[in-house]
This record gives structure tokens, sequence and C-alpha cells, in this order.
């Protein structure tokens, strides 16, 4: 992404009811790059950058046909999906309202219902070649307690994937700082051939946010040799 031509920082004017960390917050939205690029681009988030440049590192949407994304909203994930693959059928899911996207299915309910899995199914003509997954749970200030809610979800999210993805595809999600955990890190090298992680340069300096890219599945536990 281009870094050229960036204006001096903007600041932020304080103004009565605004807090400080919203203040900090306008700030930073106002003088990252990666903000100004994707509105320049008619990306919806920062984070379409994100896929992008692991796309580039890990080439994770070379034959791509069919792609599940996991915590849609805004779409940004699912856009860069329908500009370099048109072809592909794309479904997504969020607890939050996504505004429609061409050619992609979106759900507006919570992953973890009962029924989710079986609707994302349903609505792709077949296995999924890529499971991505941009899911953290509701922060609530407690950094253990947060750690935990979110892993849950990535857990969720793998167990999704091994049970839907057609062999030879590829599962990403995001994980927080240490990565994944032992024994989630032990069933995915179980199910793929390849599991790394990896901070995109999009991701901020700041943030505990990483990415955890399973790449080559093998197919389900029956069917894997001890």
């Amino acid at each position: 992404m281009s870094r050229a031509g960036r204006n001096p920082d903007k600041r932020v004017k304080t103004a009565r009811g605004r807090t400080a960390s919203s203040v900090r917050w306008l700030e930073r939205q106002l003088n990252d790059p990666y903000v100004k690029q994707a509105k320049a681009d008619g990306l919806r988030s920062r984070a379409a950058y994100k896929l992008i440049e692991l796309d580039e590192k890990f080439a994770i949407l070379k034959g791509v046909t069919r792609v599940v994304d996991l915590g849609i909203a805004p779409g940004g994930w699912s856009q860069v999906i329908r500009r370099r693959l048109p072809k592909a059928g794309v479904v997504g899911i969020d607890l939050l309202p996504t505004e429609p996207i061409e050619g992609v299915t979106i759900f507006e309910m919570d992953f973890m219902a009962d029924d989710a899995p079986a609707r994302l199914q349903e609505a792709l003509d077949g296995p999924p070649d890529l499971v991505m997954s941009d899911m953290a749970a509701n922060t609530v200030g407690h950094k253990q307690t947060d750690h935990l809610r979110t892993m849950g979800l990535v857990e969720a999210a793998s167990w999704f994937a091994i049970e839907t993805l057609a062999e030879g595809g590829t599962f990403l999600a995001k994980v927080l700082a240490g990565g994944t955990d032992t024994e989630l890190l032990a069933l995915l090298k179980k199910h793929f051939r390849t599991v790394k992680h990896a901070k995109p340069p999009a991701s901020r300096k700041g943030s505990s946010e990483w990415y955890v890219i399973a790449q080559g599945f093998k197919g389900r536990a029956e069917d894997i040799p001890g």
C-alpha cells in the first residue's frame, strides 16, 4: 500500500462529552494510512489489507472457489474475496449488521447458535476451500477473561473448519498475543500440513492480534492415520 503523500498528523479538538480515549481513537483513525487507503480503494475497513498482506505471503486465495467468512462485519475481507475471486461463492456471518455485498450471502446471527454451521454449509454449493475468521469476543477489560473468550471463538471456528473444509483447504483465524494455545495448535497440526502464525503489517503495532494460518487440510480425524 502506498504511503506517499501522507499529511502531517491531524489532531482532534476536545469537545464536551468526548472522552480522552475517544479523542485518541479519532486521532488514530485520522492519521492511519490504512484507513485513508481503504477509503480511497472503496473498502469498508483497514482490516481488508490484513487479508491482502497475508495472501501475498501465504497464497491463501490460490485456487479458492468457496469461502466462509466468520465475523464478516463490516465486510472488508469479503470485499477482497469478491475483487480477487469474482467467481467464488462467499457466505458470511456476524452478530452485527453488515451492508449487502454483491455475490455474498450474509447471515446476521450468532455463529455459536446451534443452527449456524448448518446454515452456512447449506448456503454454499459444496465444501469451502477457505474458512476465515476475524471474530473476537467483546472485551470486558480483564485480560485473561478476554483472551479465554476470544480463544473460545477460535476453537469453535477451528472445529467448523475441520468438519466442513474440502481436502487441501485453508483455515485463517485471528488469535491474540501468544498465538494458538497448545491443545488447539496440536489439533490444527493433526489436520493441516502446515500451521503458521503471522502479524501482517496492517495490524497496528500496539495490537495484541496475530493470525494463525493452517493450510493443506488433510481430512477429518477418522480419515487420518494415527
